[in-house]
């Protein structure tokens, strides 16, 4: 692995097609809850991603590791726990007491907790005071996109533990991000087959323990579910193990200050919803907070 982040043009393509993938999953999901449970709805897209990459995986050679170089089987382990099956559940349990705001900044919030981590822990990926103001400025932005509603009360009994339990999300997105770069080299298929394996296999658990058989859904819903399976967790899954292993976390935690405002953009294109003039704030505050952040990767990236 290279210690150093390689920000290249390719790099920045992928970050806003992640984004807007998942920016785009809160339609998808709110069409799927309608006729589905939140665990098996989380189970059945992540083995379905996990089923298609495990197949290209097998097709290009199934090897894991590209040295002899290797990781023990713990930190593949946590990090498949906490790529998928961890934030899965502990956000979608979480939503039940908590505004869709408090959860959508919780998710901003990666990109603070990634940074004191990639400082002391990924070479390369110091913290500078230049990058925090521009990650500071990014949250603000996304914070005023989203509104009061962000840190309104819901009034109800687990409020508490449920705004923990997607902050828990959050810092699990964050650790797993550090984790993936600290790796040997690894074919990214391969890793991103493994971790969907394992982190479907604990969702589908606890689906069956908590939620109990599924009742078939409609074949809207079916349809929804393998669009979530194939684009918002087999490509986002296997984009995000590309961007974290050349750029580095920090990097790959721009994503989650675009989410909310592809989710915003896409509402008023396709639903129709009305343009809040904070829109225009919050993306002018959040472009400002990544040309900050990322000012000398952009600097070598014209250079070259």
């Amino acid at each position: 692995m290279n210690s150093q982040p390689d920000i290249t043009l390719k790099s920045w393509l992928m970050v806003v097609t992640l984004g807007f993938v998942w920016g785009a999953s809160f339609l998808f999901i709110e069409i799927a809850l309608e006729d589905i449970t939140p665990f098996w709805l989380a189970g059945l897209r992540i083995v379905l991603a996990a089923i298609l990459t495990t197949a290209i995986w097998q097709m290009r050679g199934g090897k894991l590791y590209l040295t002899d170089a290797r990781a023990g089987p713990v930190p593949v382990l946590a990090i498949s726990a906490m790529s998928t099956a961890l934030p899965f559940m502990a956000i979608s349990w979480g939503q039940q007491f908590v505004t869709s705001g408090f959860a959508g900044v919780s998710m901003a919030a990666v990109g603070l907790i990634v940074l004191p981590l990639a400082h002391f822990l990924v070479p390369g990926e110091g913290m500078t005071i230049r990058k925090v103001a521009g990650f500071l400025i990014g949250f603000a932005g996304v914070s005023i996109l989203i509104g009061p509603q962000a840190f309104g009360s819901t009034g109800l009994q687990g409020e508490f533990p449920g705004r923990l339990a997607c902050l828990f999300g959050a810092a699990c997105y964050a650790v797993s991000s550090v984790m993936l770069r600290r790796l040997p080299p690894v074919d990214p298929v391969g890793l991103s087959a493994v971790t969907l394996i394992i982190g479907g296999t604990l969702v589908i658990m606890l689906a069956l323990a908590t939620e109990g058989i599924p009742s078939v859904p409609t074949a809207k819903v079916l349809g929804v579910i393998v669009v979530l399976g194939l684009f918002q967790t087999a490509a986002a899954n296997l984009l995000r193990i590309l961007v974290v292993r050349t750029a580095g976390p920090t990097f790959m935690s721009l994503t989650n200050y675009q989410v909310p405002v592809w989710s915003v953009i896409l509402g008023i294109l396709i639903l129709a919803e009305p343009v809040s003039p904070s829109l225009y704030l919050s993306l002018g505050l959040i472009l400002a907070g990544v040309a900050l952040s990322q000012w000398g990767a952009f600097r070598r990236l014209l250079a070259r």
